[in-house]
């Protein structure tokens, strides 16, 4: 999937993408986006899929939504775009960052005080191609000219609003004069931070145990065998994390990964701490877990109860298997009440004491079950109409198979990952 802007650097990726793909039998897809910043973004997209248009290659055009004015902003929307075509095609991003833009990187990350991980840049390993990342940008203007290629300039290019633009059209030209080799030496500091961050990664690999997972919201979750940390020194321990946190996609920014380390000496059983972005840390009896959005499990659409399925980490199946005193199974109405859902704050089962029904929060169960922190926020519970009626692993409701005297069933429920 060639991510082509109409600028000079797309619309050169573009060409020769095209002449590679009739000589190696390559599908191609382009993806334009329209940032609606103005008459020049709209040009540059239909500039771009008539081009591809053209040459056969199919085109699926983006349009932002808001009246974003920010790069970030503008880089967001791009990008959010971007991964959804390719996750939609199935295909790999190329884009047409050059040498140039390589360099431009690596000084303004180093002017922001940025350690290996940031001054690797665009070389650091990506699920993201820059097949022209070793090419200058005048020689795609030499190459695209020879081709009689037809591109848009961005105006917004010339705005000094821009830290990019400044430091493209002011600072580093004036650092050249001074220091004619200090573009070369930017190019290699990245290509050093990149190897350094390969072995960062391999280290990781091969010495600490982790899991990357999607829970039922779809958002990815990562489990760390606590273990596996104990014995790293804090600073080490600063290297490890943004490698771990960078697995389901979160850049740790200074401060996010020193609370990581500090937290990972030091965090009690059942603590949490905010790291960086909208994301915590979590502690368990034996993992640390980096997930997004706390109380967002806490908080899902109930699901229709069904057999067989999958909800998160658990599995549940209609069984011919009499529950006895399993907590993992549970005599339930057959009826299409039946739910499942995280529990929440407030809710209750209903158990019998003696003589008498009475109502327990479900959070009190869990506890005397030793379900932590870590799990705890998203143990399911199955509701039969408004009322929790089981909460699997841990205790059914006395009165949950004694309704409206209908047709029962019978359920199995499964914890994939019994490693709480």
């Amino acid at each position: 999937m060639l991510a082509v802007s109409g600028g000079l650097d797309s619309m050169s990726l573009l060409d020769l993408a095209a002449s590679v793909s009739k000589r190696r039998a390559c599908s191609l897809v382009v993806a334009t986006f329209d940032h609606a910043s103005g008459r020049h973004a709209a040009r540059a997209a239909s500039l771009a899929t008539r081009t591809a248009l053209s040459l056969g290659i199919p085109v699926v055009v983006g349009r932002s939504g808001d009246n974003a004015r920010t790069e970030a902003a503008w880089r967001a929307a791009r990008w959010g775009f971007l991964h959804a075509v390719a996750r939609s095609t199935n295909a790999v991003i190329l884009t047409a960052h050059t040498r140039d833009d390589q360099v431009e990187t690596v000084l303004m990350r180093a002017l922001r005080g940025a350690g290996a991980r940031g001054l690797a840049g665009l070389r650091a390993a990506s699920d993201v191609r820059r097949p022209l990342v070793e090419v200058r940008r005048d020689e795609l203007h030499a190459y695209a000219k020879a081709r009689g290629l037809h591109w848009l300039d961005d105006p917004t290019n010339s705005q000094p609003a821009y830290l990019r633009n400044r430091i493209r059209r002011d600072l580093l030209p004036s650092l050249l004069q001074a220091r004619p080799t200090l573009e070369s030496e930017l190019f290699a500091i990245g290509d050093r931070a990149a190897e350094w961050r390969r072995e960062v990664t391999a280290l990781v690999d091969a010495g600490i145990r982790s899991e990357v997972r999607r829970n039922a919201g779809n958002a990815l979750t990562l489990d760390v065998l606590a273990d596996d940390l104990a014995n790293y020194p804090e600073e080490s321990l600063c290297v490890i994390w943004p490698e771990l946190a960078a697995r389901v996609g979160l850049a740790l920014d200074r401060r996010g990964t020193r609370r990581a380390a500090e937290f990972t000496a030091e965090g009690r059983v059942g603590g949490r701490i905010q790291v960086s972005g909208g994301w915590e840390l979590m502690r368990s009896r034996g993992h640390f877990e980096l997930r997004r959005d706390v109380l967002a499990a806490a908080n899902r659409d109930a699901q229709a109860l069904r057999s067989p399925m999958t909800w998160d980490r658990w599995t549940f199946a209609s069984t011919t298997t009499t529950p006895v005193a399993d907590p993992w199974r549970a005599v339930l109405p057959r009826d299409d009440s039946l739910q499942v859902r995280a529990w929440r704050p407030g809710d209750r089962l209903t158990i019998r004491r003696g003589d008498h029904l009475i109502t327990r929060k479900v959070k009190y169960f869990l506890s005397d079950a030793g379900i932590s922190g870590h799990i705890r926020a998203r143990w399911p519970v199955v509701l039969a109409g408004n009322e929790v009626v089981w909460i699997p692993g841990v205790r059914r409701s006395d009165a949950a198979a004694a309704r409206s005297g209908g047709p029962l069933v019978t359920y199995a429920c499964d914890y994939l990952d019994r490693r709480s």
